[in-house]
């Protein structure tokens, strides 16, 4: 078995090293293989060459490498990494360090038992550590949690966070159109519509940034993540 680790790049030089050597580092459990697949979607800063220098620095790991041209948006990096993949299993990992790679294994758990196809990682539950950052950002992502739970009829307590895994029979047979943040409330209205999908969610612990230290996501993505809702449930 093998999981694929998906990770979207944008001007994130500053991390992208030490994310990939927790990566590098992270031993899946049962004998699972990994792969990680970064895109990079057309920084402006040393994120290519980051990248570049590792891939030189360790020619035995499962790096797979590949640049956007133009900056397309999160979604679209999404879009390559799912295509350029090979794994059983899908992962979204951001390049940035508010999660932790280590607690993969505990996504893990659920598709390797056989009964889950999707696991959500949710801040919002459980005992691990959460960084205090902005209390309207907290409001914002539970209503739209709420919002896409009202939709699909399903009960999850982080719709948007990062840590999403994926059976690769399930991701791959999904159109996704979303090129920017829209990926997420995008995906969770389409794998609400399979019939028989299992989906799981377990606590993960969340190391969140300021915007002074790279944090991207704002105002306007709420908004568009509330018409994505709208769009993905009522107008198919």
């Amino acid at each position: 078995m093998r999981l694929s680790i998906l990770v979207p790049a944008y001007n994130e030089a500053a991390t992208i090293a030490n994310i990939l050597d927790r990566l590098r580092a992270l031993r899946l459990i049962r004998e699972v293989e990994k792969e990680i697949v970064v895109v990079n979607d057309c920084s402006t800063d040393a994120t290519e060459q980051r990248v570049l220098d590792y891939q030189s620095a360790y020619p035995d790991m499962q790096l797979v490498y590949r640049k956007h041209q133009k900056n397309l948006g999160k979604g679209a990096a999404l879009h390559t990494a799912i295509a350029e993949s090979s794994g059983d299993f899908l992962i979204v990992q951001d390049a940035d360090l508010e999660y932790d790679p280590e607690e993969i294994n505990e996504l893990l758990v659920p598709v390797l038992d056989g009964v889950a196809d999707v696991v959500y990682g949710s801040r919002f539950m459980g005992g691990k550590p959460h960084r205090i950052l902005f209390y309207w950002h907290s409001v914002g992502n539970k209503f739209l949690t709420n919002l896409s739970n009202m939709l699909t009829n399903l009960n999850l307590t982080d719709m948007e966070t990062c840590y999403k895994l994926f059976s690769a029979k399930v991701i791959r047979n999904i159109k996704l159109k979303e090129r920017r943040f829209g990926f997420e409330p995008e995906v969770t209205a389409k794998i609400a519509r399979i019939p028989g999908i299992r989906i799981y969610e377990v606590g993960i612990s969340y190391y969140g940034r300021t915007y002074a230290e790279g944090k991207k996501i704002n105002w306007k993505d709420g908004f568009r993540a509330i018409y994505c809702i709208l769009r993905y449930n009522l107008f198919r």
